[in-house]
């Protein structure tokens, strides 16, 4: 691996943490497609690590639990025939996919009062408009 893929900060995904597993790829391939190991499977044991501080581990957990398998995230990728390509790319979606779990919630939005200038703008256009078309009938509607 190229080295430590950063979650966000100073937080990265500790190798030692990393479970890799390799497979035959079902994707594009050549002489040695049937033959070389190149789908990574990675997992992540998300319920167990020490790597990610304790807020940002409860938000991880309740953000993929859909995801989640007894506490265990897996990540898959087989795009590129080498093995090496799809470990890189494995991890760095591992990381992108705690980075976005961890992140804090957004903040609430602040309800805003229309300005009163707006709201008998749009009141006055609405008239006018009601005019027109009413001036556009035979009938004498007053």
């Amino acid at each position: 691996m190229s080295g430590p893929h950063v979650i966000r900060g100073s937080v990265s995904l500790p190798e030692a943490e990393l479970m890799w597993r390799f497979s035959r790829s079902s994707g594009p391939g050549g002489q040695h497609a049937n033959t070389s190991d190149s789908q990574v499977e990675l997992r992540f044991d998300l319920a167990r690590t020490e790597a990610l501080p304790p807020v940002w581990k409860e938000r991880a957990l309740a953000r993929l639990e859909s995801r989640l398998v007894g506490g265990v995230v897996t990540v898959r990728a087989s795009e590129h025939r080498s093995q090496w390509r799809n470990r890189e790319t494995a991890a760095v979606r591992l990381a992108a996919l705690l980075a976005e779990a961890t992140a804090p919630p957004p903040r609430p939005r602040r309800a805003t009062k229309i300005p009163r200038g707006i709201n008998e703008r749009r009141l006055r256009n609405k008239k006018q408009r009601g005019d027109t078309k009413r001036g556009r009938s035979g009938r004498d509607w007053s």
